[in-house]
């Protein structure tokens, strides 16, 4: 068996439930991220050779070939589904991978307001926005627990009896809905962006995606705003500003003119989580809406400010100014209202 062969430390802490993912830095030490502390030095050592043997290793289980002209293997491991990213040098000084561990408990909705993650009010508002089919992105830094808080998303779609057709490049989201089909891309086979295309074709009532991250952002978009709603997924981005902006700059990997209407027509809602491990949040939940020339401020159902996107080349300033909006020029911008936590 594969997490044998990597060491007896590695496979005991793959097989510690509490612990999500393994890291051996090229000075070789051994860290992990448990995901009630967080990132933590296990104080073990592994050495170079040992190193460079464990990833050698995924990348003949898998069919890889891992040389100094290709140095990197990204891969899941069979059987147990754990995804591996593993360096050699040249592009690292010695060897170093990370193995992240499949969800293996699904938290719910409630178990968020238990731990303190989330408060009751926004835990009503995930739930309502899924019941009312909103298009929502996950945003959040590595490791802030995004595919966690899809995956319990997820588990208030199965309740809905709608026809979920999921899209992933790494086996990581989980659905008990009766009517699923789960897609995976593949490489030189199947990118995301073809198979967003091949699922407008299956019926879909939802299109859930583990990570928004290319061009399919685009094809994502039109999916989610023409017939399909009730989207969810997940995106780098430390703010909800900062997402719309992060989903600007993957349209444009497609077009050179982004269609900011189209983003602020099809996302409606935006959930941020920050820290790691107890000090897990969920920083901000925001609304987005459309505002359309000579409008007034919008006043969200919650009452919290109005922080609009500008363009990328223009610095955000760190609040809007009071007094009267000027005209919009162009193209209409998203807005985003936060609800209080």
């Amino acid at each position: 068996m594969l997490r044998t062969a990597l060491g007896p430390a590695i496979a005991r802490y793959l097989d510690d439930a509490g612990i999500v993912e393994v890291m051996l830095n090229p000075d070789g030490r051994l860290w992990i991220d448990r995901l009630s502390e967080g990132l933590s030095d296990t104080g073990e050592r592994l050495s170079a050779a040992d190193g460079e043997r464990i990833v050698r290793l995924v990348a003949h289980h898998v069919g890889a070939e891992v040389h100094a002209g290709a140095p990197r293997v990204s891969a899941e491991l069979p059987e147990t589904g754990e995804r591996f990213e593993g360096l050699l040098p040249p592009v690292v000084a010695a060897p170093a991978f990370a193995i992240r561990k499949p969800a293996v408990a699904i938290f719910t909705l409630e178990d968020y307001v238990a731990t303190g993650i989330m408060s009751a009010q926004q835990v009503d508002a995930l739930r309502q926005g899924v019941a009312n089919r909103a298009n929502i992105l996950v945003a959040g830094g590595t490791s802030t627990g995004k595919t966690t808080l899809i995956n319990a998303l997820l588990a208030e779609v199965a309740k809905t009896f709608d026809r979920v057709v999921i899209i992933e490049d790494t086996r990581e989201l989980q659905c008990a809905a009766p009517n699923l089909v789960a897609m995976r891309t593949k490489d030189g086979v199947a990118s995301l962006s073809d198979l967003v295309r091949s699922s407008l074709r299956l019926r879909p009532d939802r299109i859930p995606v583990g990570e928004v991250r290319g061009a399919e952002a685009l094809e994502l978009l039109k999916a989610w705003g023409t017939g399909h709603p009730g989207g969810l997924g997940t995106i780098h981005a430390g703010s909800a500003i900062g997402a719309l902006r992060r989903l600007e700059q993957l349209i444009q990997e497609a077009v050179v003119t982004v269609p900011r209407a189209l983003i602020a027509e099809t996302i409606d809602l935006v959930a941020v989580l920050s820290g790691r491990g107890s000090a897990r949040r969920l920083s901000e939940l925001a609304r987005v809406r459309d505002d359309r020339p000579r409008c007034r401020p919008f006043r969200p159902r919650f009452r919290a400010p109005v922080v609009r996107t500008r363009p990328c080349r223009r610095p955000l300033p760190g609040r809007r100014l009071p007094g009267r909006a000027s005209r919009p020029r162009g193209r209409r911008e998203p807005a985003v209202a936060h609800p209080k936590p």
